[in-house]
């Protein structure tokens, strides 16, 4: 086979959660772009899922979008149910939604704070994978990539460490399902660095990104378009040999 044509992803279907903006928008039109309908999911990000689905929908791509919060059990599992409504079948899950909804150093995190960093980052994964693995087996070439953080290398610094321990208990939930779910489906994880998305506008100042830069070997941050190539590869079958595996897309910051 050539190397192209294990790039292709013509006639399958992937849900892509938190696709509004940053790093799962890239992933739902890098897929698109490999030949994937794409099941764009959105809380409160649905302009630029819609944006997206344009731009997808502009290059000859097919695509839908859902909204659902998918730290309520009911939404979560509707979403899924939307998804092979409007696809027909699924083939790829990706766990992409994520925040770090509030920094609060462990001594004075509230237990909302932590409850809700877990509901959001891990488990929504839960819920969501646990709707689609029937589909996902059904489709004889399912593919799950989760996406972690590389707060769970460092323990989440400046308060993050309730995002960090949610997203934790993400990489083990990758290692089980890899193993509960193969051979009818494979299960990896990426692990990105510091990507230049939304997300670090929000949580980390100008000065700090600087320094991001300056620590890392390839000495920039990365872009969410370096991360949604990376997961294009986990659920092509060009990683048909790939399953339990975190791919680190950090730049070199952090060497395991």
């Amino acid at each position: 086979m050539a190397l192209s044509n294990q790039f292709d992803l013509s006639g399958r279907v992937a849900l892509v959660t938190g696709a509004g903006v940053g790093i799962g928008r890239a992933i739902a039109q890098v897929l698109a772009g490999a030949g994937a309908k794409v099941v764009l999911h959105c809380h409160q990000s649905r302009g630029g899922a819609e944006e997206a689905l344009a731009e997808i929908r502009k290059s000859g791509g097919e695509g839908w979008i859902f909204a659902a919060d998918l730290a309520a059990p009911e939404q979560a599992r509707k979403l899924v149910d939307d998804a092979i409504a409007a696809g027909g079948r699924l083939d790829i899950l990706v766990n992409n939604t994520g925040s770090v909804v509030e920094r609060a150093k462990i001594e004075v995190c509230s237990l909302e704070i932590w409850n809700q960093a877990l509901a959001v980052n891990l488990t929504s994964a839960f819920l969501v994978t646990q709707r689609a693995i029937p589909h996902l087996r059904a489709s004889g070439n399912g593919a799950i990539v989760n996406n972690l953080s590389l707060s769970v290398q460092t323990g989440g610094a400046n308060g993050a460490g309730a995002y960090a321990a949610a997203k934790g208990g993400l990489q083990v939930f990758t290692r089980t399902l890899a193993r509960e779910l193969a051979p009818a489906i494979r299960t990896n994880a990426i692990m990105p660095g510091v990507i230049e998305t939304r997300h670090h506008e929000q949580f980390t100042t100008p000065e700090r990104l600087a320094q991001y830069r300056q620590e890392t070997p390839l000495s920039r941050n990365g872009t969410a378009q370096e991360v949604a190539s990376a997961v294009l590869f986990l659920v092509s079958d060009a990683g048909k040999f790939v399953n339990g595996a975190v791919l680190d897309v950090n730049g070199g910051r952090y060497l395991r």
